[in-house]
Order: C-alpha cells, then structure tokens, then sequence
C-alpha cells in the first residue's frame, strides 16, 4: 500500500517550483504591474525606463495623485457625454479619495489631471487638509481622459485660493494654466532644452527610479543643448533610451537626453548654448512621446529645477484683458473666492 503523503510530494515538488519560477520573472520584469524595476547599473541599461506611465505619457501627475498606481481613462460611458461641468468638494483624506467621492469613475484620472496645476506649490501628499476646499470645471475629452477648463484650490497651508484657467497665449503652440493677474501656474525651466512643450509629467522627486524631468511633446520638437560642451555619446543602448544624446556641459555635469527621433550631432563634436542637438521622439522603452532630460555631477543626479532655476511667465495687461474675456463666467462657476 502506498504512502498518500509521498504519492503528493512529487505534485507539491512542482508547484514550488513553478512559484518560485513566476517570481523569479516577475522580480526581473518589474512585478506584476508590468513596471521595470532598475536593478542593474546605470551603464548596463540605461537611465531611463518610462515603463508603468499612463497611455497619454502622463507620470507626474498619476504619481502625485495615486501614489504607486497610474491614471486610467474613464469607461466608454463616462467617455460619451463630453459636456462641461463644475465639481466642487472638500478634502477628504487626499486629493484621490476626494475626486474618487466627488467624481466616481472618472476620479483618479481627475485628480491627476488637477494634480499637475498644484504640484508647483503644494505637496500635494503632505500640504493639503481635512476642509481645503476645490472646485473645478471639466469634461471628458475626446480621447477618453479629463479637462480641466478651470480649477480652485483653497489651501489652508497656504492660507489662500489657488485659481487657474486653461488658455492659449497667441503664438504659443500649446495651452497652459494661468491665474488671473496673467501669472503662468506651472513653473519653466529657464533656459530649458524645449522653448515649446505640451506639458511636464514627471519630475525627479515623483519616483525614486526615474532620474529625469520628462516633457511631453510631439515627435520632431526640436531640442536645443542649455549649456556649451561636448558630445561624449549617443545611442549608448537602443533598447531603453533609443536615440539618445549625452553631452558634458563645460561646468562638468552630463546631460543625457532620452527617447529622440533624430540625433543632429555626434560624439567627439563641441556644442555652443541654444544649439540644436536633436528632434524629440518616442523611441526606446517608452510609452509616449516626449523629452527626457537628465543631469548627473558624478554619482549624483541634480534636479534641473535646481540647476537651470525656474521662472513663471507673466501676461501683458493686453494678454490679460483677453485671458479674462475668454474664461468670463468660470469664475463664478468656481465660487466667490477663486480669484483671491
């Protein structure tokens, strides 16, 4: 007669070892979101993995507002209607549970789209409190996710309201967010590698494992080095970065730009301030198109917004006029305060 527990162990042998196989591969591809975690050395792989980012190439915005999880687009339902309308709601617990609440499926990929407007001034973890009080103006696009037209933050922290409107200054390619005394919302680099962007969805701080700012922008902007210095590489590993550019400015920091369509230099060549160096792209592991922009001093990886500095733009009394004419009646819908 045989022995049932020995019968089993050849069974019970197998299933171990088929679950220690499956995490094995997922601990080598990242887990079972799909993400790439960066194991290897930097020169082994490459900078930069873009992998894990929301279908529109947004990061910064989902990791502000979902931690640890991207955005995703509401369902086709949510999708059809299209028509604009204001929300408003008071903190409950962070700033995804209050859109979560507020605004059901369509919560998450809201709040970060709200996210990317505030992430200037706030911490948008730590900074907001129970009775700060939001509203905004918005629908769903074409594309499935959320616009925002017009959006409020009344911050205890910083004991005022935080309105901005999305408007398209004449001659700019792109809209942006702006206050109503014509202050710009979002910060630019100055001096940056992009003069035109749709937008910045990633910063250094939002994931310890991406070490750049990304810019989302059309394949082929054109991308120009911010200081003088030399070509040290290019396309140093396909598969990660795609076409990409390394150059070590004259005061010794490297910078790397990641993702491009089109190299227009080569190593070995000098390059002068504001040159162009490259055409943006979607190559490599990445999930959009847009501009990776890394720089490292040694073992060290700087914050652009440190090295270059920020400024935010400011309207003409003429451009204001006009910026107010074009958002007449969304301040009203936000509330009495969304302008102070």
């Amino acid at each position: 007669m045989s022995n049932p527990s020995s019968s089993k162990s050849p069974l019970l042998y197998g299933l171990l070892a088929c679950s220690l196989g499956l995490n094995l591969v997922l601990l080598l591809r990242g887990g079972p979101s799909g993400e790439v975690v960066e194991t290897v050395s930097i020169e082994e792989l490459g900078e930069d993995i873009d992998a894990g980012e929301p279908a529109d190439g947004v990061g910064t915005a989902a990791a502000v507002a979902t931690p640890g999880s991207a955005a995703t687009a509401p369902t086709a339902e949510a999708a059809s209607g299209g028509q604009w309308t204001t929300l408003h709601a008071k903190v409950d617990q962070s700033l995804a549970r209050t859109f979560q609440l507020a605004a059901g499926e369509s919560g998450d990929a809201l709040s970060s789209v709200f996210a990317r407007i505030y992430v200037w001034d706030l911490d948008l973890r730590r900074d907001l409190q129970a009775g700060d009080a939001l509203a905004v103006n918005w629908r769903i696009g074409s594309d499935g996710f959320p616009e925002i037209a017009a959006a409020s933050l009344k911050t205890q922290k910083l004991g005022r309201t935080l309105a901005a409107y999305r408007w398209q200054v004449p001659g700019d390619s792109y809209p942006s967010y702006w206050q109503l005394d014509g202050t710009e919302a979002p910060l630019r680099l100055k001096d940056g590698p992009l003069a035109q962007y749709e937008q910045i969805t990633s910063l250094l701080k939002d994931r310890p494992t991406h070490k750049g700012m990304d810019f989302k922008t059309p394949v082929g902007t054109e991308v120009t080095s911010p200081r003088a210095g030399t070509v040290t590489r290019v396309n140093w590993n396909w598969g990660s970065n795609g076409n990409c550019i390394e150059i070590r400015n004259n005061d010794g920091v490297l910078a790397k730009y990641l993702h491009l369509s089109e190299n227009k230099v080569a190593a070995g060549d000098k390059v002068s301030a504001g040159q162009l160096i490259a055409l943006t792209g979607n190559t490599g592991h990445s999930t959009a198109p847009h501009l990776h922009y890394q720089l490292d001093q040694g073992p060290k990886v700087l914050d652009p917004l440190n090295y270059h500095g920020t400024e935010r733009r400011k309207l003409t009394p003429e451009q204001i006029a006009a910026l107010k004419a074009e958002v007449v009646g969304l301040e009203s819908e936000l509330g009495a305060n969304a302008g102070q």
